[in-house]
């Protein structure tokens, strides 16, 4: 049986920041995943907490240099708390698709969350918020299709959920909890699996 490369890529919900465990963490939660439906995986997380678009570069090196099958790439959280124009994140994220692309690997992207459902915002601004969210991963989405990768997305029954379940967020009310970790990468999954099967 050959075994699958999986790369996972992005910020620190990539990293998995917020889980108490490690096995917790989207990557490994997602390499299970593929484990029991047959495949036999190496993974490997490249992701850097706090990393924006502009930042992916490296983790793309390294993840070439280990020789990659499949990727996940989860970011644009950092760009939009950074105010990055939506043209210039999305780029970023294109050349980043580009470089994996070349190397004959399968890549997922994970577009940028809806920042509208932190309890930070106040009630007022979530509204724009949320939009400004959407005009970002669409962007992102765009470029990301553009380079040859397939957007997996989490879409908003996924966003509401956090909404209204503080338990889904860890003690910083920004990142996930396990239980949060754990419904994004039920999100996920399908993708995955069929990214997986053709990689």
């Amino acid at each position: 049986m050959t075994t699958l490369r999986f790369r996972v890529l992005g910020d620190s919900l990539a990293a998995g920041v917020g889980c108490t465990r490690v096995e917790q963490s989207i990557g490994h939660v997602l390499a299970d995943a593929l484990r029991a439906a047959g495949h036999r995986v190496e993974l490997s997380v490249h992701a850097v907490p706090g990393a924006r678009s502009a930042d992916l570069p490296p983790q793309v090196r390294a993840a070439v240099a280990a020789g990659v099958d499949l990727a996940l790439i989860v970011v644009g959280a950092n760009d939009l708390t950074r105010f990055t124009p939506p043209a210039v994140g999305a780029e970023k994220l294109r050349d980043a698709v580009t470089g994996l692309v070349s190397t004959g690997a399968r890549v997922l992207v994970v577009t940028a969350p809806d920042m509208g459902v932190l309890a930070h915002v106040p009630p007022t601004f979530r509204d724009v918020v949320s939009q400004t969210s959407r005009l970002y991963a669409t962007a992102q989405a765009a470029a990301a299709t553009t380079a040859g990768a397939t957007v997996a997305h989490v879409g908003p029954e996924v966003f509401s959920r956090f909404a209204v379940d503080e338990r889904l967020f860890s003690a910083d009310r920004f990142h996930p909890s396990a239980a949060g970790y754990a419904v994004i990468a039920q999100a996920l999954t399908t993708y995955v699996l069929a990214a997986a099967r053709s990689a």
